[in-house]
């Protein structure tokens, strides 16, 4: 199974836009909106069976709201 269909993400907790699930190059994942720009830190990976780890941790702390969002006053 895919990881995108494993992983499900909730709008953004900022200005309620459609989150992505995003590989970075093959080593990191992140999520951001793709609205408003808020991300999550980047979780690496170096193998197969972590890949799927980090995407989780990195959908997790989405969900949770633990989101990076650059603007005024930050």
């Amino acid at each position: 199974m895919d990881i995108y269909e494993q992983i499900r993400l909730q709008d953004c907790p900022y200005c309620g836009g459609a989150a992505l699930l995003e590989e970075e190059n093959g080593w990191s994942w992140y999520v951001m909106c793709m609205d408003c720009g808020a991300n999550t830190a980047a979780f690496e990976f170096r193998t197969p069976a972590e890949r799927l780890i980090a995407a989780q941790k990195a959908a997790d702390l989405w969900n949770m709201g633990k989101v990076i969002r650059e603007g005024v006053g930050e």
